[in-house]
This record gives C-alpha cells, sequence and structure tokens, in this order.
C-alpha cells in the first residue's frame, strides 16, 4: 500500500520530532523523511541514528516538495521558522506543530502561512523529561491523546488527513478550541511542571538540609513529583510565557486550593485534610481508569543509548 505521505519534514528533531520520525517509518506512513535542525551537531547525531532520508540546517530547503510539514520547535520559535519556511511550501502541503500552547503559534504562524497552503495546529499529548534526538521511540504517541485546534477556514480533507497520520502513530484524536486547549493544558500540564520547577528550587535552597541529602534521602513523593523538573528548560520557558494568561488563572486557583490545605494543616482539621485526600483520590482513580497510566515503572524515563 502506497504511503499517504510523498515527503514528511520534520523541523526540530528533540523527543516529539525523533518519536514521530520513529513511529513514521514503522508505520509507512510517507515514502520519505526529511529532518532540519539548526545545530550541526543534532543533525549529525540524527544522521547517525537514521532518522531521516535526508538532513538540512536550512529549514526552508527541507520543507521543498513535501506534504506534511510539522514543527517539532519550541512555541516561541514557530512564528519565525513559518515565516523562513513559507516561500518554499508546496501548494496544498500540510503545515503542522506539536507544541503545547496553541493560541499563541495560530497567531504568529497563521500569518506567514501561503493560499494554498493547510495550516493545521496540532498537540501530542505525550513526553517524558528527556529531550533530543537519542530521547525518542515509536510507541511514545500508543494510546496518548492528540489535540487538533484547527483554525478559521481550515481545509476539511487536511484535518482529517492529519487525524488519520497521528491515528496511525496510535494516538487517540479530538478537536478542540485553540483557546479551550489553552486552559485546559494549563492544568493538566503546565502548572504541574511549574510547580515541579518550584519543589525542586525549594529543595535546593534550604539552609537545614543539603542537596546531597534531598538526592540520597528522595522518596517515591519527592522523586515522582519532580520527575517534570527535569524537562528541557527553553520548551518550558516558552510555554510560560506563550501561555500567561491561563497559566495564572490556573496557579490562582491553585494557590487558593493550597492555602485552605495550610490553614487545616495549621490547625490540625483531619476532617478538612481527610475530604480533600479523598475527592482528590476520586479524580486520580479516574485518570487511571481512562487508560492514562500505565503499569511500567520506567514509562517516559526510559533513553535509549547508541545502538539499542
Amino acid at each position: 500500500m502506497k504511503p499517504p505521505f510523498k515527503r514528511l519534514t520534520l523541523i526540530g528533531i528533540g523527543l516529539i520530532g525523533s518519536s514521530i520520525a520513529l513511529a513514521a517509518r514503522r508505520k509507512e506512513l510517507a515514502e520519505e523523511i526529511v529532518i532540519s535542525t539548526r545545530s550541526q551537531t543534532t543533525l549529525d547525531r540524527a544522521r547517525e541514528l537514521g532518522l531521516g532520508d535526508r538532513y538540512y540546517l536550512d529549514a526552508a530547503e527541507a520543507v521543498e516538495g513535501a506534504d506534511l510539514v510539522i514543527l517539532c520547535v519550541p512555541v516561541g520559535a514557530c512564528g519565525p521558522v513559518a515565516k523562513w519556511i513559507a516561500p518554499a511550501l508546496a501548494p496544498g502541503a500540510i503545515v503542522s506543530d506539536v507544541g503545547s500552547v496553541k493560541e499563541a503559534v495560530v497567531k504568529s504562524m497563521s500569518p506567514h502561512i501561503p493560499e494554498g497552503v493547510h495550516f493545521v495546529p496540532a498537540h501530542p499529548i505525550a513526553g517524558t523529561e528527556h529531550s533530543g534526538p537519542d530521547a525518542g521511540f515509536a510507541e511514545l504517541f500508543e494510546n496518548r491523546w492528540c489535540l487538533i485546534t484547527p483554525v478559521k477556514g481550515s481545509d476539511a480533507d487536511a484535518i482529517a488527513r492529519l487525524a488519520a497520520f497521528w491515528t496511525a502513530l496510535g494516538s487517540n484524536v479530538e478537536e478542540m478550541d485553540p483557546v479551550r486547549h489553552d486552559r485546559v493544558l494549563a492544568i493538566t500540564s503546565h502548572l504541574p511542571h511549574l510547580i515541579a520547577y518550584n519543589l525542586v528550587g525549594t529543595a535546593h535552597d534550604l539552609e537545614t538540609v543539603t542537596q546531597s541529602e534531598v538526592i540520597k534521602f528522595s522518596a517515591g513523593g519527592f522523586r515522582d513529583s519532580t520527575r517534570l523538573a527535569a524537562s528541557d528548560p527553553t520548551m518550558w520557558r516558552d510555554v510560560f510565557l506563550n501561555n500567561k494568561d491561563a497559566v495564572l488563572e490556573m496557579l490562582g486557583r491553585f494557590s487558593e486550593e493550597l492555602a485552605a490545605l495550610q490553614r487545616a494543616v495549621r490547625w490540625g482539621d483531619g476532617e478538612a485534610l481527610y475530604k480533600a485526600f479523598e475527592r482528590t483520590r476520586y479524580i486520580r482513580r479516574n485518570i487511571i481508569e481512562a487508560g492514562q497510566e500505565t503499569p511500567a515503572p520506567d514509562f517516559g524515563r526510559h533513553v535509549k543509548e547508541p545502538g539499542e
């Protein structure tokens, strides 16, 4: 059977880009995979790993003749990259992204998409704390959600083709308005990362506890809740700067809930603590029942070694 896309170009080859390349190759979704990144070292490593068929430092060269282009770069870079590649995009091509923020990406990319090229933003809700081309694995998207956030006037056929692509990678696909997407992800993804960064920072700054003790005696709670703090700082800097309003709203709500727990602890209000914990345990169980958890203890934590 002929692959659904003739040429897939991936701009940016970190965890998500390399995982798309591996999964698309395994599923035979493109006749040719083209890789582009601005770092010669990263491009050379992608070549060593065999992630693509052709490799370019110049993103504009990489998109020539591509019928599917996916930007796998930090959200702050999406606008400049779209402007750079615009003159080289083929008529009828689908241009997408994988950013964790959608409204800002739509605003920054839309003005640069040429007439006759289909812009269909997307966000695969999958990832680990690792980054770089070595971090990718083909199973990353299996049974994860991918949200497609069409813009006004998006071509229905282009949306369907992109949805089929992500479905073939193993994702569950759903459409969502970009603004709603950003509010949902602010609480389910962005705020947890901010809390993890802050928790590690608090432990680092304690005068009565040494860094070596924090590392040595990290129990499951600290270890598991701070895993996110190992995530790519550039990517998350851009996420918070580009989804500021939604993140601040959710942070305010979180602060109110935290203050209520603080009062309960201070005043020994066991009943209030129990009710809060029981309510949140119910939500956590629903997450597991919804299939958004896995029994594999190292899921998303395994970094493939060269040659593995």
